[in-house]
């Protein structure tokens, strides 16, 4: 039997108003997007109320991900910005 081949997420979140933006890597986005938004996740994200999924990237296996996580941390905002804008120009929650 195989074993179904697991999905990992990069993915972004901002606040309401934009200013602030999240980064982060999991294997369960809806869950983990669950708990951003219901506040169970301690830190950052609570404190400046970043609860809306912008933009996201699917890979199929965990250091790929990971990688692409640390890459898009260490890059400019312009380019955060303009990497949502690419694929949500109106910053939507997904």
């Amino acid at each position: 039997m195989r074993r179904a081949k697991s999905q990992y997420y990069v993915y972004i979140l901002a606040n309401r108003t934009n200013v602030a933006l999240y980064i982060g890597v999991t294997s369960d986005l809806s869950r983990r997007v669950y708990e951003h938004k219901q506040k169970l996740v301690r830190g950052f994200t609570e404190k400046y109320d970043i609860d809306k999924l912008v933009y996201y990237e699917v890979y199929q296996d965990p250091e790929n991900a990971i990688l692409r996580e640390k890459r898009l941390k260490g890059s400019s905002r312009a380019r955060k910005n303009r990497l949502v804008e690419s694929l949500n120009p109106q910053w939507r929650d997904l």
